[in-house]
């Protein structure tokens, strides 16, 4: 178990490393396009099951504890240390990575996005999901801005070479957004570790700001912050989030709002909630409003795009609508109790689960009609989902409902432990302001609900025009049902049993608020 996470993390770079390599003699003659994406296939199906083996040979009993601890000195100069851990809020974070580049990779097998190479798509998908593996599982505060920034360079090119309208545009907004909250992220991470003497998470949360000042705590939590906020995005720093969703492929979309949006939020909570907390509870209100203006933002940004004449690209909608959902994610950790902090952790794998549901089903619309435009698909010769193609229209609906929060999916419990820990904030927090605070989310959930059932009576309802001839509509390919079913059963368990995801977050969760005390 010792080496077993970090060959996690260096797998898929190796992997990258032999998928830029000359193909083999004996493949040459074949095709080397379909055996590189084959090698894809493997590397992340290899590092999914390293996965599994890890979270199965967890110490369930003790989630608070660090596990499958490596710990080497790296540059002894500056104390930094390649310092490898797990615990129950980087296991779940850990296995929903895995799981989505596996399934990223076998759906892009099957249906590879038109643009250069295959060599450099599948290691750029390896090297994006390495850095994403790193940041969860790094213990090191200057490690994880080198595993932060290491998947920026991946999603630009995956963006600008294999994605669709205006990718350029897109992709340079997305890389100057997050390259300048980068920097500011690094001038505070510095901050904290000269001052404390040391790089190390561990040691930096069991002292829980004990050998930082107040004025130190402040300025770490408002540098650090903002870098953190841009990669959620949280508003108003959400801007480059619609234009990357639009552009990218179908993969790097799911890729960009499974995994990447939850480095920022996981930031805030390995971070920042347990180094530096006065800073953290001078600016949770600020926090919460900004959380709760992007609610009610990414809803009613929707509810613009849904309505008829408008235009709006359902690939843009769902991108608002991750606005609003990580909204919510941001409110529970402003809350600073462990019941916010649960409902955040647990709301980031239902984002995680339900938007990379969505965006694979939405990029499949898209391929059978030529066209994401809502207009389009609800025209004359509306998609008509559950005429046309039925199975596909009640996976749509399946998704949308999980996303608007329907009790017995994973989205209603994370949303609903957000609004909990907002009504009784921790000490020394305003309670009539976060129960505001409260009142809005709960107001956001009612838009959400509403933006999400007119997508479904716009995509998915209607009779097919029969005044024209129509071509078929494949219904959902036997490779689209392998990549998309892992994401259901899981959707569904969640929601059914959310004490299995809970029962890993809490514990450490308590650990962390209580200054790393168990």
């Amino acid at each position: 178990m010792q080496f077993l996470l970090a060959f996690i993390v260096v797998a898929p770079l190796l992997g990258a490393a032999a998928a830029l390599l000359p193909a083999p003699p004996g493949l040459r003659g074949k095709n080397p396009g379909q055996a590189v994406l084959r090698h894809g296939v493997t590397v992340t199906g290899v590092v999914l099951l390293a996965a599994i083996v890890l979270a199965i040979g967890f110490d369930h009993d003790h989630p608070s504890k660090m596990q499958a601890g490596t710990d080497i000195s790296w540059i002894p100069a500056l104390d930094v240390r390649i310092h490898l851990g797990v615990d129950g809020i980087s296991l779940p974070l850990l296995v929903l990575t895995a799981l989505l580049t596996f399934l990223c990779a076998l759906y892009s097998y099957f249906k590879m996005p038109a643009g250069p190479s295959p060599k450099a798509f599948v290691a750029l998908v390896l090297v994006l999901e390495s850095g994403t593996l790193a940041t969860f599982a790094v213990l090191d505060l200057l490690l994880f801005f080198l595993a932060f920034e290491m998947v920026l360079i991946p999603m630009y090119f995956l963006i600008a070479r294999w994605g669709g309208e205006r990718k350029q545009a897109a992709a340079w907004k997305f890389i100057l957004y997050t390259l300048l909250g980068s920097v500011i992220m690094l001038l505070g991470l510095l901050l904290i570790g000269l001052k404390s003497g040391t790089f190390d998470m561990v040691a930096l949360a069991t002292d829980n700001g004990r050998g930082l000042t107040s004025s130190v705590q402040v300025i770490a939590v408002l540098a650090i912050g903002i870098g953190l906020a841009v990669k959620t995005p949280m508003w108003p720093l959400h801007s480059w989030l619609p234009d990357a969703h639009t552009a990218a492929p179908t993969v790097g979309s799911v890729l960009l709002a499974g995994v990447l949006l939850k480095m920022g939020t996981y930031g805030f909570v390995r971070i920042l909630l347990p180094v530096t907390p006065d800073g953290m509870h001078t600016f949770a209100p600020y926090l919460a409003a900004f959380a709760v203006v992007g609610i009610i933002y990414g809803s009613l940004a929707c509810l613009a795009l849904v309505r008829p004449g408008a235009k709006g690209d359902l690939k843009r909608l769902i991108a608002y609508s991750s606005v609003g959902h990580m909204g919510f994610v941001l409110l529970g950790i402003a809350t600073m109790t462990p019941t916010g902090v649960n409902g955040a952790l647990f709301a980031n794998i239902a984002h995680g689960l339900i938007t990379g549901l969505l965006f694979f089903l939405v990029g499949a619309v898209k391929d059978r009609y030529g066209t994401a435009d809502l207009d389009t698909l609800a025209g004359a010769t509306g998609a008509a989902l559950y005429g046309r193609a039925p199975r596909l229209g009640a996976l749509l609906a399946f998704a949308a409902v999980a996303s608007l929060g329907l009790p017995g999916l994973a989205g209603f419990w994370g949303e609903m432990l957000t609004l909990f820990g907002a009504f009784d904030p921790a000490d020394g927090l305003s309670r009539p302001a976060f129960r505001t605070f409260m009142a809005i989310g709960a107001l956001g959930t009612l838009l959400t609900a509403a933006y999400m059932l007119l997508v479904v009576r716009r995509v998915c309802m209607g009779e097919p025009a029969q005044h024209q001839e129509q071509p078929p509509v494949a219904d959902i390919q036997t490779y689209e049902f392998a990549a998309w079913t892992p994401l259901v059963a899981l959707t569904v368990l969640a929601g059914l049993w959310p004490a299995v995801l809970l029962g890993l977050t809490d514990p450490a969760v308590q650990k962390l608020l209580a200054g790393g005390k168990s």
